[in-house]
Parts: structure tokens; C-alpha cells; sequence
């Protein structure tokens, strides 16, 4: 797979019960802030599941970043403020997916 062209890093969460909506509203500044602080971090978007469909296996939030190109996610993984929130990120987690794609047009 080239490295070259836009990646998607998607992250489904579930936080735990106990988890406040002021603090997930500061986890949710603090994510968004990444894009400021690591440079292949191009955009940031997230939101809550609106499904009908109930199949949504308990996941709440949908977290979707964009970057440059696969090594753009290594540089965002290994990068400090990265390193930094998902310290404190993760532990709230009571469940998460994360996968990365390379976005493909149909036409």
C-alpha cells in the first residue's frame, strides 16, 4: 500500500458511565486542539451516533481525523501532545475502535 495521499483515522468510543458531560466536553477541546500541534493532523471532526438502526454496539462518539498520508499517522502517534492526551484520553475509554483508510471515490 503507498504511503502518499489522504488517511482517515477513525476512533468509535464508549466512555465509561461515570465520566461527566463537562469532562467529555474538555476531552472533545483537547482532541480537537491536536490539530494545532501536530502538523499532518489536516482537519478534525466528531459526533455522537444518530442511528436508527441500533446497531451501534454501545459506541457513542465518532472521532475523525485527517492526515497527509500513513506516516503522518505514525508522526501523530509518536508526537508529544499526542502521547499527552491519549494519556488521559484512553483511561476514560470503556470501549474503542480505531481504523485508519485511504478514502476511495466511486464514480
Amino acid at each position: 500500500m503507498a504511503s502518499g495521499g489522504v488517511v482517515k483515522h477513525i476512533l468509535l468510543a464508549r466512555f465509561k458511565e461515570d465520566v461527566t458531560q463537562e469532562r467529555l466536553d474538555e476531552l472533545i477541546r483537547g482532541y480537537a486542539a491536536l490539530v494545532a500541534a501536530v502538523p499532518s493532523m489536516k482537519a478534525f471532526h466528531w459526533g455522537t451516533d444518530v442511528s436508527i438502526e441500533n446497531m451501534h454496539q454501545g459506541f457513542t462518539h465518532v472521532f475523525e481525523s485527517t492526515f497527509e498520508s500513513t506516516e503522518g499517522i505514525k508522526e501523530y502517534i509518536e508526537h508529544p501532545k499526542h502521547v499527552e492526551f491519549a494519556n488521559v484520553f484512553l483511561p476514560v475509554l470503556d470501549k474503542v475502535i480505531v481504523i485508519d483508510y485511504k478514502p476511495t471515490s466511486v464514480n
